[in-house]
């Protein structure tokens, strides 16, 4: 027997494979080199210990999770092609037996991909999804770069209002205890910006220079911090600079400084073509997304749990990558939310089954269209993409895996896909009631 499988449950299989006698003893020798210097034996220098002296004095068995890791890999992967499975989860792995100078005998449960039942998925009925850019929109995206280019103008004579930048000290205290975060020295906070804790800002306004200001405060019920939650907390103020904001005129000297354009007309007319350049996107991102909901909500598929816990492990672990770059660990993130990791986990997976039903119902609509990819499709795409890493394309190439290159398959194959269902959709704008009146008559 060299690989057997057998069916446990729907989409569940139990596939029995082996390793060679050779292989696995090639793997032992590979375990021994990289672990030689680990091992000490009286007699012996370190790292120069036979491999015949430490497994008669630790035995073999010191060697059999790195030659395992080893071989088992390349051999799982073997299995499943001879055997013909596509598996769609993490399996679960044993090692059945290891007897010297015998096959190593492992098994392993594969979670297979689900049967899709398609419903209709030609001339879907969605409504028409629009996106105008007015001329409000044009004035809020210029507002804001003209604010990112306002100086800053010292104004200590005057008292805080709205839209004022403050430089204080505060120092936070909860039942008369200070509290982690809750002090700092030449704090610059923009009055209104909504920042601080409700209340904080608004009790600054109208106040002067060199003025001690006591604030109070209470914490919101969900706070970050559980044990500041619904709390009223006092902050000691000390009021050291006031300053303005003093806003550029929006006039052909501003467009030059901010943009290539050298009038105001050219530089408005380019933020509107920016605009509705991503407003367009925008229409056609949310019309792809309501075609596949539509078609998804038609078809029917019974999803295993092993691929709905793989999914939901990636997006928490993706999620958790996301916080590191914000300085944040996935540990102290659920003490700020009051959360645990296996509820957070939870709280993913409708997401998660969303995703794989999506993906599932795709790739069978792909099979049942046909859907090719050819060379020239790939080739494209590595263009494009070595185009935005900056690097030559054969160069991009080189370096490309056969995995990467099945990557970009199934990638052109899903957007193929939803370029048909949306081009055979049908797209309408949704009816408006008529008026009490028109409808009476």
């Amino acid at each position: 027997m060299a690989v057997k499988s057998e069916q446990v449950e729907k989409n569940l299989i139990k596939l029995t494979f082996e390793v060679s006698t050779k292989d696995f003893s090639d793997a032992m020798g590979r375990a021994y080199r990289k672990n030689a210097k680990k091992y000490s034996v009286p007699g012996f220098r370190k790292g120069k210990v036979p491999r015949s002296v430490i497994e008669k004095y630790y035995t073999e068995a010191v060697f059999y999770d790195d030659a395992i890791n080893d071989v088992l890999p390349s051999s799982y992967e073997n299995a499943l092609k001879e055997a013909e499975i596509e598996a769609a989860a993490r399996p679960e792995i044993d090692v059945e037996e290891i007897k010297k100078g015998e096959p190593v005998v492992f098994t392993a449960l594969v979670t297979t991909k689900p049967e899709v039942k398609l419903g209709e998925y030609i001339g879907i009925k969605v409504n028409k999804i629009e996106h105008n850019v007015t001329d409000e929109d044009i004035d809020k995206d210029i507002e804001v770069t003209r604010n990112k280019n306002a100086r800053l103008v010292p104004s200590d004579d005057k008292a805080i209002e709205n839209g004022d930048i403050v430089t204080i000290d505060f120092a936070g205290t909860v039942d008369g205890v200070a509290f982690e975060g809750g002090t700092a020295e030449n704090y610059d906070l923009e009055i209104g910006s909504n920042t601080f804790i409700p209340g904080f800002e608004e009790q600054l306004v109208g106040k002067k220079v060199d003025e001690d200001v006591d604030v109070n405060v209470t914490f919101p019920e969900e706070y970050h911090a559980p044990d500041l939650a619904g709390k009223a907390a006092l902050f000691k103020v000390k009021i050291h600079e006031i300053k303005v904001k003093e806003l550029p005129e929006l006039d052909d000297d501003f467009a030059s400084e901010v943009s290539e354009f050298e009038t105001m007309a050219e530089y408005r007319n380019s933020v509107k073509e920016r605009l509705e350049k991503a407003a367009a996107e925008r229409v056609k991102t949310e019309t792809e997304n309501a075609v596949i909901d539509k078609v998804a909500e038609g078809c029917e598929v019974e999803i295993p749990d092993a691929m709905i816990n793989e999914r939901t492990e990636r997006m928490v672990e993706d999620f958790a990558q996301r916080l590191q770059y914000q300085g944040l660990d996935i540990n102290t993130y659920m003490q700020y939310t009051g959360n645990t990791v296996e509820g957070f986990k939870e709280s993913f997976k409708p997401q998660a089954e969303k995703q794989l039903k999506t993906t599932l119902v795709l790739e069978a609509i792909s099979k049942a269209e046909d859907i090719q990819v050819s060379d020239d499709d790939v080739n494209e795409r590595i263009a494009e993409m070595a185009k935005q890493y900056n690097m030559e394309e054969d160069k991009l190439k080189e370096l490309m895996q056969e995995k990467d290159i099945e990557n970009i398959k199934e990638e052109l194959s899903m957007t193929k896909v939803i370029d048909l269902l949306v081009s055979k959709a049908k797209i309408s704008k949704p009816r408006g009631r008529k008026p009490k009146a028109e409808a009476a008559e």
